[in-house]
């Protein structure tokens, strides 16, 4: 009998645990999705010039000139064989400025620029690293072009690349079946360290997505498909990790760390639920302050911003893969 009523008493006990926490689960789905928008969308935005489209949209980032940087996978998904010039610059009213990168590029993926002006671009089917000047002058290219491994001075699948601010690069592996890591290089390229494995543990990943740094010197790493954000400091040492931003494929930090997650894909199987858009929060103590929600933010498919950037002004931008469009949303 005390056998029976002990076996009950657990029973009950797990009942009311996983309530809990399914409860706790859909607390925390109605507080990513309930946010206010603070943001008027304009799409698309900026003005092609004539005979260029756009194709792709990964990435867009605010150069120190003012101007807004774009990187898009040309028309076809892939530039290969392609005409078009993957790296785009626009004035901020969005007049065309200059393209360039024709015939560099595989597939483009990662973006950013340095507080220099300089663009670096990331390419993870050719598995290497471009540096440019602001006009699109190839200063340097890191890794062996079309191959992978996991040596000190290959990459596999580069995902995104950032410059801290004493000059030292990451760049982040691993998109698909590539070696799920982050490289630590000096400026010139020579190899520091390299950290991470496949895996759902501190210090693992499942397709490092995306890179930011805040102002107190915290690497900020999108680990899109564990959902969620890890940060580490600039030796790889594990601080924390944060889950209420969605599953991270864009990440970009202001300077008064404002944090901007661009999640493409939520809501289906890959997190039940969670609407697609860009959420908005602080990169202190990763408190959540708004949701852009995206046009599709119920889709079952991958849609909205994979990329996403801020101009001085606040406005924000989202490079849109699925529709090939630049968004850009005016903060009201």
């Amino acid at each position: 009998m005390r056998a029976t009523i002990n076996i009950l008493f657990a029973s009950m006990t797990m009942g009311v645990f996983l309530a809990t926490q399914a409860a706790s689960a859909q607390d925390a789905v109605e507080e990513m999705n309930n946010l206010p928008n603070p943001y008027k969308r304009i799409y698309p935005w900026a003005h092609m010039p004539a005979g260029l489209s756009w194709g792709q949209v990964i990435g867009v980032e605010p150069g120190p000139d003012g101007n807004l940087y774009v990187l898009h996978r040309c028309f076809e998904g892939s530039c290969v064989d392609r005409d078009e010039p993957p790296i785009l610059v626009f004035e901020p009213s969005g007049e065309f400025v200059r393209g360039w990168g024709e015939g560099l590029f595989i597939r483009p993926h990662g973006f950013h620029i340095d507080p220099e002006g300089n663009v670096w671009a990331t390419d993870d089917r050719a598995h290497v690293v471009f540096k440019f000047s602001a006009h699109g002058e190839l200063l340097m290219t890191l890794g062996r072009h079309g191959v992978s491994g996991d040596g000190p001075n290959v990459f596999d699948q580069p995902t995104d690349v950032l410059v801290a601010p004493n000059g030292n690069l990451f760049v982040a592996n691993g998109h698909g079946m590539g070696a799920n890591r982050v490289i630590n290089l000096a400026g010139n390229g020579t190899f520091i360290k390299a950290w991470g494995s496949t895996g759902t543990g501190e210090g693992e990943f499942d397709i490092p997505h995306a890179l930011a740094m805040d102002s107190q010197g915290r690497l900020f790493v999108g680990d899109r498909n564990n959902a969620r954000i890890q940060i580490f400091d600039q030796n790889g040492e594990y601080i924390d990790q944060w889950t209420q931003f969605g599953r991270p494929s864009g990440l970009f930090i202001t300077p008064d760390d404002t944090l901007y997650v661009a999640d493409n894909q939520s809501f289906g199987v890959l997190n039940p639920g969670v609407k697609k858009g860009i959420r908005v929060g602080s990169a202190q103590d990763g408190a959540l302050r708004y949701l852009i929600e995206d046009l599709e933010a119920t889709s079952l498919e991958e849609a909205g911003a994979e990329g996403v950037g801020v101009d001085v002004e606040g406005n924000v931008y989202g490079a849109v893969v699925r529709r090939m469009m630049l968004e850009k949303h005016e903060r009201l």
